[in-house]
């Protein structure tokens, strides 16, 4: 991507129904993400939007299934820290990674920065554990239903960084990540 700066490193791992965004702790602005702070140990951040009960249910069966499809419902962030790199925590599952110049990056950021939910400015409060390792869920902004998905979420904000991944979003994990290797992102090993 064209632009001032020296470029940043973001991967993109597809987990199967859904995919998630790893940014680099060290390289996220000090006045950004304040929720950073609860993954010390973390050298990245894995982030993923998603229908609030759905994602946080363990076994969420038809009714939230549906009710996650169906109607517009209250989203979540799914936050984890990852204490190593994204193919070391993410072995087996297809990894891309995408350069972006500062600004793309720091635009990526600020997006991502505002979809918590925060009380009085102040880093928003985890609901309750995560699905897997270090991870947490907070409130998210925006409202879930089958025209805005998880990976619809996530394409929105890589197209508001700059790449082109065309007009209609992705419904699909599998259908992100092809556009993701068309727009010339590498795939990790």
């Amino acid at each position: 991507m064209e632009g001032t700066g020296p470029g940043n490193a973001i991967y993109v791992v597809n987990h199967g129904k859904h995919a998630g965004l790893m940014i680099r702790r060290a390289d996220i602005p000090a006045n950004q993400i304040p929720e950073r702070v609860d993954f010390p140990g973390a050298e990245y951040l894995e982030i993923g939007w998603g229908e609030r009960d759905y994602y946080q249910a363990d076994d969420p069966g038809v009714w939230l299934t549906l009710k996650a499809a169906l109607w517009p419902t209250a989203s979540v962030l799914h936050v984890v820290g990852v204490p190593g790199t994204p193919q070391e925590a993410f072995a087996g599952l297809e990894v891309l990674r995408v350069t972006l110049n500062r600004d793309a990056f720091l635009r990526l950021v600020r997006d991502i920065h505002g979809s918590f939910v925060r009380m009085n400015g102040d880093k928003a409060l985890p609901l309750r554990r995560g699905q897997y390792g270090d991870s947490w869920f907070y409130p998210a902004r925006g409202r879930f239903h089958i025209f805005n998905t998880c990976n619809g979420w996530l394409a929105d904000k890589l197209k508001r960084a700059g790449l082109r991944l065309g007009w209609v979003d992705p419904f699909t994990s599998d259908q992100l990540m092809a556009r993701l290797r068309r727009s010339g992102a590498a795939v990790e090993h």
